[in-house]
This record gives C-alpha cells, sequence and structure tokens, in this order.
C-alpha cells in the first residue's frame, strides 16, 4: 500500500510557476512509477507527466512539454512537478499518482494503482 499527499498549488499569475510535491509512504517509494495527472472543471481527467524509478524513462503531454518538469527524490520518497511559465488553461486540481511496479511509466488512468487526494492550481489571465 502507498499514501500519497501533494502539496504546493495556489493561485498564480500566467507566466507564473508552481512546484507541486508528492510525499509518500507505505511500501518502498522506489518500487514505484509514479505521474501527474490533472483534472479541469466539467473535463476528464488527464495525463500530465510520469516518470519511471530509475529516472530515466520519463513521458510529458504535448501542452505542457518545455515548460513542466518532472523529478522524484527515491531517498525523500517524494516526486515534484516543476511547473513554470503557466498558463490560465493549466487550471486544474492535479493529482499526483503511483504505479503498481517502477517501471511502468503511468500514462493513462488506468495504469495508475494508487491516487493522491489533489491540489488545486488556479492561473490567473
Amino acid at each position: 500500500q502507498v499514501q500519497l499527499v501533494e502539496s504546493g498549488g495556489g493561485l498564480v499569475q500566467a507566466g507564473g510557476s508552481l512546484r507541486l510535491s508528492c510525499a509518500a509512504s507505505g511500501r518502498t517509494f522506489s518500487r514505484n512509477a509514479m505521474g501527474w495527472f490533472r483534472q479541469a472543471p466539467g473535463k476528464e481527467r488527464e495525463f500530465v507527466a510520469g516518470i519511471d524509478w530509475s529516472r530515466t524513462i520519463i513521458y510529458y503531454a504535448n501542452s505542457v512539454k518545455g515548460r513542466f518538469t518532472i523529478s522524484r527524490d527515491n531517498a525523500e520518497n517524494t516526486a515534484y512537478l516543476q511547473m513554470n511559465n503557466l498558463k490560465p488553461e493549466d487550471t486544474a486540481v492535479y493529482y499526483c499518482t503511483a504505479a503498481e511496479n517502477g517501471w511502468s511509466v503511468p500514462t493513462t488512468p488506468s495504469g495508475c494503482r494508487y491516487w493522491g487526494q489533489g491540489t488545486q492550481v488556479t492561473v490567473s489571465s
């Protein structure tokens, strides 16, 4: 079992930056590939970024490529999402997620075994 707790969301102006953190507890964090998803009001939950246990396989949604950076610190049991040059369309609840194993980077909700409670990110124009 893995418990995930996100933090770092908030209100920011367009062009600004935020860094989301996802603190994991439970089974060994390094055994799980991690991902970030987001869900805007009235829209389906969508993939944002994902990373495997070794940090060698990283995927990004086209909409955030070049602006967002996913990373992880296995010693600290924490995953991060650095978000730069934020746009109003990035406004959503952001969820941290973990896969069942370390190498299957979750890019769809069905690939996610564990979920955090979410943190709100609001970007004003």
